[in-house]
């Protein structure tokens, strides 16, 4: 057996051909530094389009990121021809740290999180009056999601005609929602937009809602015809047209300084199995600091929870902690209940 010593020669070293003729693997990455910020837009089967300053650019995952995969919103680092022009292809090199998440999973028991939008500051929460019935269970989800991942929730209730949005806003009333009352003529005429806009300008907004409640016509009308056909009509593999809705997509919000739309697929289900409680109570300020004296892996409904007595002393009100624990029990419920 052949040893070497400590002053080996380069050319005494056996080296195992490379049979496929391609460059050797290393662990050293290149740094990109001349790499261009854009922001995603929507996700199409492995292709990414993205805003690179005024220019919608075609991208794909360079395979050095690993798993980690791009989402809408997400700021992104790219390499590449950037010019925009057809048949051309970017890639992405770096994925910037998220300041929000929207998330969700298929349903309770699913260990998969699926993550919607990446960056937004506020959730829309858009929901029909009537004509289809209000689902509070899926609007409690959509609020545990928002406040889990660090976005604030604003409630639009539709078709105010069909129905008074009394109840609704009052099962809300402590939780101090922003909230956007519409009616169905105002929305086939466009006037719910400009009242739903004093909400959106400046922030980057993600709507969500299920079928027949409005949701695609109150985003049509906010953003203009050409700048929706420019992002989302093509689909960036086949070239064919598509729904916008079939994935999640952002938009330029219109006469807006810097706000976006970002256009969610409609729900069905909301699944929660992702979710940490304990982050929750975050998004209750006058609740938090009275869990202080809670045991350990207190579950805020519990005997022993100190939230009672935080309560009790006159900290804050009843009501808010009934809706924390309402939101933080509706994994334990369906959401047509």
């Amino acid at each position: 057996m052949r040893r070497y010593g400590k002053h080996t020669d380069e050319d005494d070293i056996r080296t195992r051909p490379n049979r496929k003729g391609n460059r050797p693997r290393t662990h050293i990455r290149p740094k990109h530094e001349d790499a261009a910020d854009g922001m995603v837009l929507t996700v199409d089967r492995g292709r990414l389009t993205c805003l690179v300053e005024d220019r919608i650019v075609i991208a794909m995952k360079a395979r050095e990121l690993g798993r980690k995969a791009a989402v809408v919103g997400d700021t992104v680092a790219l390499v590449g021809d950037l010019s925009g022009k057809k048949d051309t292809l970017a890639r992405i090199v770096r994925i910037a740290d998220r300041s929000s998440v929207l998330r969700r999973t298929a349903d309770d028991d699913d260990p998969y999180e699926r993550v919607v939008v990446a960056n937004a500051d506020q959730l829309a929460i858009v929901t029909a009056l009537a004509d289809p019935e209000p689902r509070p269970r899926l609007i409690d989800r959509c609020l545990v999601a928002a406040y889990d991942g660090g976005l604030e929730p604003l409630l639009v209730l539709t078709k105010s005609d069909l129905a008074s949005p009394d109840k609704l806003l009052e099962l809300y009333g402590a939780l101090d929602i922003p909230f956007v009352v519409t009616s169905r003529e105002e929305l086939e005429q466009g006037g719910a937009a400009d009242r739903v806009r004093e909400h959106l300008d400046g922030k980057v907004t993600a709507f969500v809602g299920h079928s027949g409640v409005g949701k695609t016509t109150l985003v049509n009308a906010l953003v203009p015809e050409d700048r929706r056909r420019t992002t989302g009509h093509v689909n960036a593999v086949t070239g064919r047209g598509r729904h916008t809705t079939t994935s999640a997509l952002a938009l330029p919000l219109a006469d807006s300084d810097g706000g976006w739309v970002v256009d969610t697929p409609g729900v069905r289900s909301f699944g929660l199995a992702h979710i940490d409680p304990t982050r929750v109570i975050h998004a209750f300020p006058d609740l938090e600091a009275g869990t202080e004296g809670c045991p350990r892996a207190c579950s805020h409904d519990e005997q022993d929870c100190a939230l009672d007595q935080w309560v009790a002393d006159g900290h804050a009100d009843p009501a808010r902690l009934y809706s924390l624990r309402r939101l933080l029990s509706t994994r334990e419920r369906r959401e047509g209940d």
